[in-house]
């Protein structure tokens, strides 16, 4: 495709074609990682075991995702301030977030089989200043401040889960990286292995063979670990109410597109000049706001928006922001949710 015809609504017209670039892209890796890991099966159990544990006080759980929002917003302070008790579910991304606010999560979820980029989540022992002069993901992004230095914040991090890790259960998808499981087993988490649907499950595919090669629990993630998170509290953990926070899965008007996470796919797709033509903007009438999203994550939200019309379960989405709003998710404020929270309506 020429860069001179770049149609004005690609984004949109790309939504199309994603389900099969990210199988495309995602998928050799994903196998690679299961099989690999078998060898630290071992060292954790199935998430069936989860769910006979007691997670969380009454029907309720809160997913915790690392959207724009999240450092916006006083999530935490409300959560400590109301005394909230049920199900705090962590994405990999949002655990420091919590640590750093004195909050452990009952349960931590990882899904990405990236080989070098999700440890650092969970402090990377090997990071060093050459690896970041290779790859800027973290550091050009719109997230936490403090990859302003990433050695001193992979420090901060390494040390922040060195001392939890004990507390922690973590959801360990098969097809993670060898570097998050070993940080993992080295830090003393508590791990319950899941398998997650890469393709559809009722056909011989990449989710049969992941389960025949192990067995455990095949979850439908929705292509990203926030909603991981959403249907492991639901179908899992089986909580009837689940709220979310940062689940934007957009950024802000007025974010650089630099600082948006596909930013190096997209100038390879349409270069700089057709980059409004790459993202989608969405207006969301319950807060007042434009926000934007590049064409993956806008898929997240239709794939999260379908699937959520077809569980039994009740979505509030309490982000305060974003694009994640429709018939099958509540768009709430999380003071809202809490108010229901303390008056008993999730018993």
């Amino acid at each position: 495709m020429s860069l001179d015809r770049v149609p004005q609504d690609f984004g949109r017209d790309l939504l199309k074609r994603l389900p099969q670039m990210t199988h495309d892209r995602i998928s050799g890796l994903a196998l690679s990682n299961a099989k690999n890991n078998r060898q630290y099966f071992r060292y954790g159990q199935s998430i069936r075991a989860v769910r006979d544990t007691a997670i969380g006080v009454g029907s309720s759980a809160l997913v915790v995702a690392a959207g724009p929002s999240l450092h916006r917003k006083q999530y935490a302070t409300q959560i400590k301030d109301r005394g909230f008790d049920g199900a705090i579910i962590s994405t990999d991304s949002g655990l420091v977030y919590c640590l750093r606010n004195g909050i452990v999560p009952d349960l931590v979820v990882t899904i990405d089989p990236h080989a070098k980029r999700i440890v650092r989540w969970f402090g990377d022992p090997e990071l060093s200043a050459k690896c970041l002069q290779q790859d800027d993901y973290f550091s050009r992004q719109d997230m936490d401040r403090a990859f302003a230095d990433e050695l001193a914040y992979n420090r901060e991090v390494l040390a922040l889960i060195d001392r939890y890790g004990s507390k922690v259960r973590l959801a360990l998808s098969t097809v993670s990286s060898e570097q998050v499981v070993r940080r993992a087993i080295a830090s003393g988490m508590q791990i319950f292995w899941w398998n997650p649907m890469l393709d559809d499950p009722q056909k011989d595919g990449l989710t049969t063979d992941l389960f025949d090669m192990n067995g455990f629990p095949c979850i439908n993630a929705c292509g990203n670990v926030g909603a991981a998170c959403w249907m492991i509290a639901g179908e899992v953990l089986r909580k009837r109410h689940v709220g979310l926070l940062g689940m934007d899965f957009s950024y802000y008007d007025g974010t650089p597109y630099r600082s948006t996470q596909y930013y190096e796919e997209a100038m390879k797709l349409v270069g700089e000049r057709n980059l409004d033509k790459f993202f989608i903007r969405t207006h969301n009438p319950y807060v007042g706001q434009w926000f934007f999203s590049d064409p993956a994550y806008y898929w997240y939200r239709e794939v999260f928006l379908e699937t959520a019309s077809q569980v039994d379960f009740k979505t509030y989405n309490c982000t305060e922001g974003g694009i994640l709003f429709g018939e099958s998710v509540s768009f709430i404020p999380f003071s809202g949710f809490l108010d229901m929270w303390t008056a008993g309506r999730f018993n």
